[in-house]
């Protein structure tokens, strides 16, 4: 199953959305380490019907007029992984929660680092919102789109959190 790609500017860099026919593969940074998720050949395509359906979404997001995203969803990944990634999906709008609580969400209470390597490896940032992960602390950590971009998202979401 081949892959699709555009790009869209945003506030927080340009963004790489790549679709299969089944869904949205991955929504990736300007500066992505493409080692942090592998996806294979892609052709460029502005046309795809998901990848149109994503940039409209998420520039509704980023103006401030979306809240949920209504996309068919192709995630890549371990089953671990995937059960982290579905986790993420709960989080509502404007709120946080710690590696810790979705280790206990899932399930695996101990898990919180491996729930932390899982949530860095989230193909579809933005949409899977890693970004409303944050420490127990409170502190904002790592982020493969960088740490002012979680804040900007957060910010986005929430101007309180952060």
């Amino acid at each position: 199953m081949s892959l699709s790609s555009t790009h869209i500017p945003s506030p927080v860099g340009e963004l790489t959305l790549v679709a299969s026919d089944a869904g949205l593969v991955a929504v990736l940074w300007e500066h992505d380490d493409f080692d942090r998720v592998r996806l294979g050949a892609m052709v460029e395509a502005d046309d795809h019907p998901v990848l149109v359906a994503a940039a409209a979404q998420l520039g509704e997001y980023f103006a401030g007029k979306r809240t949920a995203f209504d996309l068919a969803l192709d995630f890549r990944g371990t089953d671990f992984q995937k059960h982290v990634w579905a986790a993420l999906l709960t989080i509502p709008f404007g709120e946080t929660r710690s590696y810790g609580e979705i280790a206990r969400q899932i399930g695996q209470p101990t898990a919180s680092r491996a729930v932390g390597a899982a949530n860095g490896r989230n193909p579809i940032s933005i949409i899977a919102p890693c970004h409303r992960v944050i420490g127990s602390n409170g502190s904002l950590t790592g982020f493969a789109g960088g740490i002012e971009a979680k804040r900007l998202l957060l910010r986005l979401e929430n101007p309180t959190l952060v």
